[in-house]
């Protein structure tokens, strides 16, 4: 039987563009293909994948792979995508491997309260709200960014490693901030009228994903991100959106955190598709991925520890 034909689809324009990494604003390289804008990383593999994975779902695969194969201004080795939450079943003839988010399945605040959350969290955001804690939906405004640039510059370390956001001013904050601000729902944590945290809760179609969240050192003893979480789930359900993602699940005490609010390991195909023979090589040889990710947990787990004395005697 015949395989069949698939028509590439068109690539329209190939450009550069801002974008921030790390914390420092970068220029990639950028393709559009079929309407859609893939990002492409530079390396011994030239990887592409959709500019904003966690927001669009890849709409024709083959189309996709097809066109990025005759692409002559930028010509990728290997094309990578995934299924975005919560479809968690591999429906693409693709090879993949696993990928884990945090998810939270909402239906109603109150069945998080009630059903989904450890006594701890609820003792938490009762002893938030007894201490005058404040947590409301909010505007990016000239008084939200001077609380995020008061938050980011209150230390240069943050849980046990050089902060990205520490020495930006005012403006830098207001323009790097601002670039996706009309598919976010801002919530801030107030404490005497002073914002002491802050959430940038995307809405990323079927699901609600925590962007920046983050609180004053100062004010840790009052629990601010357990009570933003709470605001969140109460947002997602009021906008419908069936789960809340707090990106990706790893090994450390920040998923302690996540596990005790309710969130779950989900686990999510992302598919490598090799577009040349390059790209082949590395998926036979295991090299596609990322150093980091080809790194043993053990491994990178003693490097995370040993990062923090570093930064802790810095610090100190």
């Amino acid at each position: 039987m015949n395989e069949p034909v698939v028509t590439p689809l068109p690539v329209t324009s190939v450009f550069r563009k801002e974008t921030i990494l790390n914390g420092t604003p970068v220029q990639i390289d950028c393709i559009e293909v079929g309407g859609q804008l893939f990002s492409v990383r530079k390396g011994l593999l030239t990887v592409a994948c959709l500019e904003d994975e966690w927001y669009e779902d890849l709409k024709n695969p083959a189309g996709v792979i097809a066109g990025l194969r005759q692409a002559c201004e930028l010509r990728a080795d290997l094309l990578t995508f995934w299924q975005r939450p919560p479809y968690t079943e591999p429906v693409h003839p693709y090879y993949y491997e696993w990928e884990s988010v945090a998810s939270l399945p909402v239906t109603s605040y109150q069945h998080w309260w009630d059903k989904q959350i450890k006594s701890r969290v609820r003792n938490h955001i009762r002893k938030a709200e007894k201490e005058g804690l404040v947590v409301r939906e909010t505007l990016y405004d000239d008084e939200f960014v001077r609380g995020m640039t008061a938050i980011f510059n209150e230390s240069p370390i943050r849980q046990g490693r050089r902060f990205w956001h520490y020495g930006k001013d005012f403006e830098t904050v207001r323009r790097q901030f601002s670039r996706y601000i009309s598919r976010e729902y801002m919530v801030g944590a107030y404490f005497q009228g002073q914002m002491v945290g802050f959430m940038m809760l995307g809405n990323a179609g079927r699901f609600g994903l925590t962007g920046q969240i983050i609180s004053s050192l100062a004010h840790r003893d009052k629990a601010p991100n357990h009570a933003m979480v709470a605001k969140a789930v109460e947002i997602c359900a009021a906008h419908n959106l069936s789960h809340l993602v707090y990106y990706y699940w790893t090994d450390d005490s920040l998923s302690e955190f996540k596990r005790r609010c309710g969130f779950e390991e989900t686990r999510l195909p992302r598919y490598y598709v090799p577009l040349t023979w390059r790209g082949e090589l590395a998926l036979r040889l295991g090299a596609h991925r990322r150093f980091r990710a080809m790194v043993p947990a053990s491994i990178r787990a003693m490097l995370k520890r040993a990062r923090a004395r570093w930064y802790g005697r810095v610090k100190s």
